[in-house]
């Protein structure tokens, strides 16, 4: 997927290839005789070629690959009636193969395993969504808490397969074989828009994982909500609280960073305003509740040390996917400060912890959850 920043420093370096090619166009003096007019076709900069003359001149330095194809060439040719020559569709003829960009085949692998992950996950959450919700005899407030989390894990798919998309389509490297490179900002707001609600997703996202473990926690210890009957504070938890973090860095990014489509972090800190406070909060009460099942565990432990070690290890590893504490590893190796192996490395750990997420999820508190196979079961046999 494309970066923000390399699509904003790719424009930018755009317009000053412009800039330079119209400064030729101005300043340089005219051939003798017949000849090809100097022009900027928005792709690369013509000077005045005789007629007849095939011209080659070196890829676009604007170009994000341009240090793999620095030694290439785009051509085109002047007619012998002093007229760029054309293609049948109107279009001016111009070999650009050697400026194109290698296919990568890691990138194209990482993709569609991206792709299967988030379309197994909202497949599976919206299934499991639906038999929650279709079953009055699952109506509860643990399973109301279960489904708004399945409900914030699809948002956070689609938010991010939106934009992603978004990016892909309309500043991909396809935008490279366009007539006009400016149509790279035409889509600025509302990628701007589709950045902010990705950002919100993932963050009540991670909100419903704390409102889980907060609920876990009371069930483990004492209840944290009084009246368990009630969830509307689960609502305002999960959905409301994420409000009171992206609203200031929405302000923050207006008045300070309002560039890239908000796709890159240039300050750090307006991007812990968002993300710091639940992954930490997340955390303690992760290792907590693993202090709780460790004493419970002991208190209840008839079999010996290496049994309960199991099971620790066996709850420890349940609970990891869940509460999104996988991204506690890589919280400060971000996009901007990440290269090379290392930067492969998170990119495809993240991307199969997050796109397999929601199956996970689902997997553990629909299609594996007891009560809710028992009452199928029975449904089924009835019907």
């Amino acid at each position: 997927m494309a970066s923000g920043k390399v699509l904003e420093e790719t424009y930018q370096k755009w317009v000053q290839y412009k800039e330079d090619c119209i400064e030729m166009i101005e300043n340089e003096p005219l051939l003798q005789g017949l000849f090809c007019n100097r022009t900027f076709d928005r792709y690369a900069c013509w000077p005045d070629t005789p007629a007849g003359f095939m011209i080659n001149i070196s890829c676009p330095f604007y170009l994000p690959w341009y240090e793999k194809v620095s030694q290439g060439v785009v051509r085109q040719r002047c007619g012998s009636d002093g007229l760029w020559e054309r293609e049948d569709s109107g279009q001016v003829w111009r070999d650009m193969t050697q400026c194109e960009e290698e296919k990568e085949v890691t990138s194209q692998e990482v993709g569609m395993f991206y792709t299967v992950g988030y379309s197994l996950s909202l497949f599976t959450l919206v299934t499991a969504l639906i038999v929650l919700l279709s079953f009055r005899k699952l109506h509860c407030t643990r399973n109301y808490i279960h489904a708004n989390l399945f409900l914030s894990l699809i948002l956070r798919a689609v938010s991010v397969i939106v934009k992603d998309t978004m990016l892909e389509r309309h500043w991909g490297r396809e935008i490279m074989k366009q007539t006009d490179v400016r149509e790279m900002l035409s889509h600025q707001v509302s990628l701007t828009t589709s950045q902010v609600m990705m950002q919100y997703c993932v963050l009540a996202n991670h909100y419903w994982f704390f409102g889980e473990a907060i609920y876990l926690y009371s069930v483990l210890i004492a209840s944290v909500f009084i009246d368990s009957n009630k969830y509307l504070p689960y609502i305002c938890l999960g959905w409301g609280t994420p409000l009171l973090f992206v609203l200031p860095w929405v302000v923050m990014k207006l008045m300070n960073e309002n560039k890239e489509c908000w796709a890159v972090n240039e300050n750090m800190n307006y991007w812990w305003i968002i993300r710091f406070p639940i992954l930490f909060i997340n955390f303690l009460i992760f290792m907590k509740i693993l202090k709780v099942i460790l004493s419970k565990l002991r208190a209840n432990n008839q079999s010996g040390y290496p049994d309960y070690k199991l099971r620790l290890a066996k709850a420890t590893l349940t609970l990891m996917p869940l509460f999104g504490i996988h991204e506690i590893i890589f919280i400060f190796a971000t996009d901007e400060q990440t290269t090379g192996v290392l930067r492969f490395i998170k990119v495809f750990f993240t991307l199969f912890l997050n796109s397999f997420q929601g199956f996970l999820v689902a997997v553990l508190y629909c299609y594996a959850n007891k009560e809710v196979c028992s009452f199928i079961s029975d449904f089924t046999s009835f019907s």
